[in-house]
């Protein structure tokens, strides 16, 4: 699949356990992609996965603070392009 890396292929690349990556999908985090046998995630997520891998396994961070973290981290980047908006009018 063109601009993605299988699942097992990243997690051998960043040694983690593919049920990590499962539970980011399962909670929202990740969208993988089903082609043929095999899963696939975008390049585009990689980084998302990243600071999901930094704040689980060195800040000790569970699924569900992880889930929080997201939202916070969008909505702060909504209210971002919020105020750029306002300020151009």
């Amino acid at each position: 699949m063109p601009n993605s890396i299988s699942v097992e292929q990243c997690c051998f690349f960043y040694q983690i356990e593919v049920s990590f990556i499962q539970s980011l999908e399962t909670h929202g985090l990740l969208e993988i992609r089903q082609f043929g046998d095999q899963r696939f995630i975008s390049y585009d997520q990689l980084g998302e996965l990243e600071k999901y891998m930094h704040f689980f396994y060195e800040l000790q961070i569970n699924m569900e603070g992880l889930e929080a973290i997201s939202h916070l981290l969008h909505r702060v980047q909504h209210l971002q392009g919020e105020i750029k908006r306002l300020q151009n009018k």
